[in-house]
């Protein structure tokens, strides 16, 4: 039986070292948990009361016993209420913490350490302590005064609440919190366990067995903090933050299956649930379109990366930035990756709105100079360089003065966009066409010699001239004339075949119109189809 206590001795001391280690660790880590204070008193006073109890089991006489438990008085009130106000920290109600609370909890603990130390005078806490009888080493049993009763009742008050609080917020909390909160509620549930079991006799000898349960759940407690970051921040504050980005966040594994998201994600991917856990990245994405499908395929957990993607949402197109980084454990191997998904419908629309005005002429809807100026000098370049042909059409509306004056400005705008259609018909991939001004319109050919262009410009001619324009007053028969010229040795520049073409483009207009004229440089003909 000697040798049973000593190890009991032993083990309890363990006990009170992993404490103090825990306490002493938990203070000079410096994390932003709120409820830090709170798991340091309470590591601080388990300390305290393993230690004590470990000597109370070594004294030899009730003078020795007595102090000891006096030392364990000490720390053994503090545990249960600091603890409970981690755990409130914890899930999140620390905003419950007040300067009111704080007095409760801790009046009663205070005022017992005091009666303690004085009960010889007064005998509340303990009306009597005595030896055990037949027990083989010195143990003493106590007989309980009235404020032993308030204290264990504050005590089992304070663990029965915080597994309390533990089990309602299981439930909401993120898998990722388990077995922290899981640990937490063994740490209360066990020294609870021990305390009854000690109360109601049915311990062997009538030894507190707390202490050495103290030596397990501090074990768990230095695993939690080093493998699972237990004391880095509240899970509910992380899980706030998590919930209330506005961004969407896929967490994947290293196999690319979903770990975790948050409700930004759920509202962006109308298909995630809580059933998509474990599902891989690619059948997530499946629905939203090639693009997505494309991403998944090309993408590496691995690598840090950017990409906008169309995004089909049940039959409507949004636009999503993908940021994707590596997840690293603590030991810097990789655990997975982070999807990050935000939303920039508005902003990509507002780019594209933006360009389209810029480059786009707002009642035609081709091209306006400056653009048409830019992309033709980019094709005069490239024909150059391959030396294929290159050719330039230039067109004015005849008599579009006349049509203004006696129709009114909007039929005006609206034979412009007639014309427009008119010569849309005709254009190849790669051709270029521009509104040049008012009433006068250009196209660029690249690969396109002048005899092809001036049969280009032909079609045209003749197609708007068969093509009615129909205004309130009756139909109205709308022609153009055209200018052609091919880009040469002469005229190197885009403005100089603009120029040659203009001048052919007036040759039409003196000629009579409806008609097309073409520039070689030297000359300008007249063209007829034949």
């Amino acid at each position: 039986m000697q040798s049973m206590i000593s190890n009991y001795i032993i083990i309890v001391s363990i006990s009170g070292v992993l404490s103090t280690l825990l306490a002493l660790f938990a203070y000079y880590r410096k994390t932003e948990f709120s409820g830090l204070n709170a798991f340091i008193v309470s590591s601080a006073a388990s300390a305290i009361y393993t230690f004590g109890f470990a000597l109370e089991l070594s004294g030899s006489n009730m003078r020795e016993i007595g102090l000891w438990i006096k030392l364990e008085y000490l720390g053994m009130p503090y545990i249960a209420p600091s603890s409970l106000l981690m755990i409130m920290h914890f899930v999140g109600l620390e905003r419950l913490i007040s300067k009111k609370m704080l007095t409760i909890l801790y009046s009663v603990p205070v005022i017992s350490t005091l009666l303690v130390w004085t009960n010889e005078y007064h005998h509340l806490f303990y009306q009597s302590i005595y030896f055990r009888e037949g027990a083989p080493t010195p143990l003493v049993d106590v007989v309980m005064g009235p404020w032993y009763i308030v204290q264990g009742s504050l005590t089992f008050g304070c663990m029965l609440t915080g597994m309390c609080l533990i089990v309602w917020r299981w439930s909401r909390m993120r898998r990722v919190y388990f077995r922290q909160m899981l640990i937490i509620f063994i740490g209360q549930f066990l020294p609870a366990l021990g305390a009854f079991l000690y109360l109601v006799d049915l311990t062997p000898y009538g030894i507190d067995p707390v202490p050495v349960i103290m030596s397990i759940t501090s074990t768990l407690y230095i695993w939690a903090i080093l493998s699972r970051g237990m004391l880095t921040a509240a899970p509910i504050a992380r899980e706030n933050l998590f919930e209330s980005m506005r961004d969407g966040v896929l967490v994947m594994d290293l196999a690319d299956k979903l770990v975790d998201y948050n409700r930004a994600a759920a509202e962006m991917l109308p298909d995630l649930s809580a059933a998509a856990i474990g599902r891989p990245l690619a059948q997530l994405f499946l629905s939203a379109g090639q693009e997505a499908v494309d991403y998944v395929m090309n993408s590496s957990p691995h690598d840090t990366e950017e990409q906008e993607l169309a995004w089909n949402t049940g039959g409507e197109i949004r636009y999503y930035q993908i940021r994707s980084s590596p997840v690293q454990k603590q030991d810097d191997h990789l655990a997975g990756r982070m999807i990050m998904l935000i939303d920039v419908t508005e902003r990509t629309l507002l780019q594209e709105k933006l360009l389209q005005l810029a480059t786009i002429d707002s009642l035609t809807g081709i091209y306006n100079r400056t653009h048409f100026m830019a992309l033709s000098r980019q094709l005069l370049r490239e024909a150059a360089e391959e030396a294929s042909p290159f050719s330039i059409i230039l067109l004015d509306i005849d008599f579009f003065k006349s049509i203004n004056d006696r129709y009114g400005h909007q039929y005006g705008d609206m034979a412009l966009q007639h014309v427009v259609d008119v010569c849309s018909r005709h254009l190849r991939e790669g051709d270029v066409f521009g509104r040049y001004g008012g009433e006068e319109f250009v196209l660029s050919l690249p690969g396109t010699s002048l005899k092809q262009a001036a049969g280009i410009s032909d079609l045209i001619r003749s197609d708007l001239e068969r093509s009615v324009f129909y205004t309130l007053s009756g139909p109205v028969n709308i022609t153009a004339s055209f200018g052609v010229t091919e880009a040469g040795p002469s005229n190197g520049s885009l403005e100089e075949l603009l120029s040659e073409a203009d001048h052919a483009l007036y040759a039409s207009k003196r000629g009579g119109r409806n008609a097309v004229h073409l520039s070689s440089g030297s000359s300008i003909v007249h063209f007829t189809s034949v």
